[in-house]
């Protein structure tokens, strides 16, 4: 009998030591994610703003989780031929994919790229590069204002240079002329490769560009506004379209997506590593001085977030007649 106690407490023991072990290892299993490196798909060319924002967050992605953040790029279509096969990838949350605003809304909105914009599930909305007004550092425009008037007194004599159509910057434009009732001519070019040279070179009075822009080509061009909340702290002397009374705000904007086959947990786990590099103070000053804006959309919040942002660029779409 006595032998049989032992036996059966040995058991006991034994059981609870494999239950805990179990325990262990799968709340080390969940703790570990990462495990490996992670694939950021880039859905555009190498050396853009999602590049350079990718680049930047390597780094702490490695610091914070001892993997490798991996950057590949799938350029063409304007990011939808990325965006179309995005849920084809296999959902373990070791393949991610950089999303654009407006692209993703816009694009369905005006033909069949190959997706919805609700096939697409974001993660995070991590910064975005606020629109800005720029002219040349020799242009006898000084304030927005100046630029009202001259429109005001001579519709469409103005031209302004953007980035393509049905694009934030053709947005940007719509949006002015709405809220301050400024007819400016705006011309598209191919990218923000063409639209700084044209603006230097006189080809157009103004430009429909970004804070990165003004960034990069420091005192050659001169920032009138910046559709901001606050003043962007590279540019502490530039006021906002707020504060001038324009109630003006956005940009083109960027986040983290992932393949709808992955798992809500997965999820929540990529939304608050990204979260947690958003909050490093080393890089916000390195987003910040490459001329980007913070944001901070985690993945409860997105929803509704996108939810904003498709009313708004539906009803911009609509006034622009680019509604399929």
């Amino acid at each position: 009998m006595l032998k049989k106690l032992k036996l059966l407490a040995a058991t006991a023991v034994l059981t609870v030591a494999a239950g805990t072990a179990m325990a262990f290892l799968a709340a080390g299993t969940a703790m570990a994610f990462p495990d490996k490196p992670v694939n950021y798909i880039i859905p555009f060319n190498a050396g853009g703003e999602s590049d350079v924002s990718a680049r930047l967050q390597q780094p702490y992605f490695k610091k914070l989780t001892g993997q490798d953040l991996i950057i590949q790029y799938q350029a063409g279509a304007g990011g939808a031929q990325a965006w179309s096969v995005l849920n084809d990838q296999v959902g373990d949350g070791y393949t991610i994919m950089g999303t654009n605003l407006p692209h993703i809304i816009l694009q369905p909105l005006l033909q069949d790229p190959g997706y919805k914009t609700d096939d697409i599930t974001n993660i995070y909305m991590f910064h975005f590069t606020p629109d800005a007004l720029l002219v040349r550092a020799d242009s006898k425009f000084e304030t927005v204002q100046q630029v009202i008037d001259a429109a005001k007194a001579a519709p469409g004599s103005l031209t302004v240079g953007g980035v393509a159509t049905n694009t934030a910057n053709h947005i940007a434009n719509q949006l002015f002329t709405n809220l301050t009732g400024a007819q400016l001519t705006y011309i598209p070019y191919t990218g923000t490769g063409a639209t700084t040279p044209a603006l230097l070179g006189g080809e157009v009075d103004l430009l429909w560009g970004y804070t990165t822009v003004a960034a990069g080509q420091g005192d050659k061009v001169r920032m009138l506004a910046v559709a901001q909340d606050e003043r962007h702290p590279l540019f502490p002397d530039v006021p906002t379209f707020k504060e001038l009374g324009i109630d003006m705000t956005g940009g083109a904007y960027r986040g983290i997506a992932v393949p709808s086959s992955t798992p809500e947990d997965v999820r929540k786990e990529l939304s608050d590593i990204i979260g947690k590099i958003n909050a490093d103070p080393e890089f916000i000053k390195e987003m910040e001085q490459a001329g980007f804006a913070m944001l901070n959309v985690p993945y409860d919040k997105v929803g509704a977030f996108m939810e904003e942002r498709k009313k708004l660029y539906e009803d911009i779409a609509r006034q622009l007649g680019s509604l399929k």
